[in-house]
């Protein structure tokens, strides 16, 4: 993909400082152990079946390093130029900045994260933006047109030959042009002091669900994130070089009668060499188009399985959870435990530490 910056008429072009990735970890940590796809085969003689047998049983290199500096550059800006551009989080719309402190991961103690935001560039999902993303427009959308068009795409095929469904099946409602919340994510894990850290138990985000279709994380060294496997447990995920984590989310699990299941994640503080520093994040949000349902697919596979028919997510929009999801963010903590919340149309998601 190209590189070279391309500003948007009428506004200077500032030269932006090269990102350089953190040294990873040193500590020997319990790493989850994830499937890896070679999205090189793809256009392979019997490429495709290959990769999509290996999906079954359980990703293609983007340049990144420029989006990192763009976010470092977006969280550098003084507040008060962030909060004019601020999401309409009380909607449910992610669109723009969100400041940190919106979660609250216990009583009384707020999230430790920022984010920016940036939807499609598509009519009905325009909206103001910081000088340092409209200099950059035209790269940030190539960027995004390229994850959907060369990575997302190839992803939904994989799976759609899984569920023994047409190769498209799910590639459309995914489309760069639909209207949907997809969005690239911008994100900053501000460190904390030891006693903080003590305080929060060691907890940046509790365990939780993404809202969408898939996620996409790209390469981030300083280790934080870890992923609840089938026993309970918490595993850490090692940051591959070259490598982006994919992250199934609720949709696909409505679609599948949960043949597919989201993954269940957290982020917790570094490790001791690292949870000095400021973890920056680069993300890619895939939701489906708003007017889709949570209908399970009519897939062969489903139903030689049983795993048919949920008529309450049937009869929920795709456009529709997702907001409602968004929404929810924004609840106050319990002292009480909790196991699951209810979001929409009598459908629940569970509650993780």
């Amino acid at each position: 993909m190209a590189t070279g910056v391309q500003a948007s008429p009428g506004i200077p072009n500032r030269a932006l400082p090269v990102y350089k990735q953190p040294e990873e970890s040193k500590y020997e940590l319990d790493w989850a152990d994830l499937v890896t796809l070679d999205l090189s085969k793809y256009n392979t003689v019997g490429g495709k079946q290959e990769l999509a047998n290996q999906l079954k049983e359980a990703v293609h290199k983007v340049e990144i390093d420029r989006q990192f500096s763009i976010g470092r550059e977006l969280f550098a800006l003084p507040e008060a130029e962030k909060l004019k551009h601020h999401a309409d989080l009380e909607h449910g719309n992610y669109n723009g900045y969100r400041p940190k402190g919106v979660i609250e991961v216990s009583p009384g103690l707020r999230d430790n994260v920022e984010m920016y935001n940036v939807f499609k560039f598509i009519p009905g999902l325009e909206r103001s933006q910081p000088d340092i993303v409209q200099e950059h427009r035209e790269e940030i959308e190539t960027f995004q047109r390229h994850i959907v068009e060369d990575i997302i795409a190839k992803l939904l095929t994989l799976i759609a030959i899984v569920l023994e469904l047409p190769e498209d099946t799910l590639v459309n409602g995914h489309g760069y042009n639909d209207l949907s919340d997809c969005h690239l994510r911008y994100m900053i894990y501000h460190a904390r002091s030891q006693d903080e850290n003590a305080k929060y138990q060691n907890l940046y985000i509790p365990g939780h669900s993404d809202f969408g279709s898939l996620t996409l994380l790209f390469r981030q060294p300083i280790a934080a994130l870890q992923i609840r496997t089938t026993d309970g447990s918490w595993k850490w995920v090692k940051p591959y070089p070259g490598s982006i984590t994919v992250n199934i989310a609720d949709v696909l699990q409505f679609w599948t009668n949960g043949y597919l299941k989201s993954s269940i994640h957290r982020v917790i503080t570094p490790p001791a060499d690292q949870s000095h520093l400021d973890r920056l994040g680069l993300l890619y949000f895939l939701r489906p188009a708003h007017d889709l349902t949570l209908k399970s697919l009519d897939s062969p596979l489903l139903k030689r399985m049983g795993l048919e028919g949920d008529d309450q997510a049937a009869a929920v929009k795709a456009g529709d959870w997702v907001r409602a999801r968004v929404k929810g963010n924004s609840a106050p903590a319990t002292k009480e435990r909790r196991t699951e919340k209810h979001v929409l149309g009598g459908l629940k998601v569970k509650v993780y530490d």
